[in-house]
C-alpha cells in the first residue's frame, strides 16, 4: 500500500465520518469511489463526469465546481439521475451504503473534490489526472489542501 492509499483511506475514513457519523465503517470507501468516478477511463475520467453533469441540465453546477468561485450545491436525487440508478446501486453495495444515503454522501463531497482537483480553474486532460494520482500528488498540490481542509476542525 502506498503512502497515498494510505493518506487518502485516513481522509475518506474522516470524511464519510464527517459527513455521515457512523458511516466510517466504509473505511475509506467513499473518497475511493469518488476518486474512481474521475478516473474512470470507460466513462471518460473527470472530463466525461462533467459532461454527463451537463447532459442533465448541471451545466452551470459542473462548471461552479471547476471554476475559481463559489460551488453550487448538488442535490442527491441529481447525483443520481446524473450517474443513473444502477451505478449508483452497485457503488452502494460495495460500500455497504443505502443508494439514496451514498447520493446525499456524493452530493456533499463530489463538488469539494472537483474544486480541488481544478485549483486553476481548468479540467485537467484525463492521463495526467491518473498520473497525478498515481504518483500520490493532485494539480497545484491540491492534495495537500483538501487533506488539510478535511482534516481540520470545523
Amino acid at each position: 500500500m502506498s503512502l497515498f492509499d494510505s493518506l487518502l483511506g485516513q481522509l475518506a475514513g474522516q470524511v464519510t465520518g464527517a459527513i455521515a457519523p457512523g458511516a466510517g465503517t466504509t473505511q475509506g470507501g467513499l473518497m475511493g469511489a469518488v476518486m474512481q468516478l474521475m478516473t474512470d477511463p470507460q466513462h471518460g475520467g473527470l472530463q466525461g463526469l462533467i459532461a454527463q453533469f451537463e447532459q442533465h441540465g448541471l451545466s452551470r453546477v459542473a462548471a461552479s465546481w471547476v471554476g475559481t468561485g463559489q460551488n453550487l450545491p448538488v442535490s442527491g436525487d441529481q447525483i443520481a439521475a446524473v450517474l443513473g440508478d444502477g451505478k449508483l446501486v452497485a457503488m452502494a453495495q460495495q460500500l455497504g451504503l443505502d443508494p439514496q444515503a451514498l447520493g446525499g454522501q456524493l452530493a456533499q463531497l463530489l463538488p469539494q473534490v472537483v474544486d480541488h482537483l481544478t485549483p486553476l480553474g481548468e479540467v485537467p486532460a484525463a492521463d495526467a489526472l491518473q498520473s497525478g494520482l498515481q504518483a500520490g500528488l493532485l494539480p497545484g498540490g491540491a492534495l495537500g489542501s483538501l487533506l488539510g481542509q478535511f482534516l481540520s476542525p470545523r
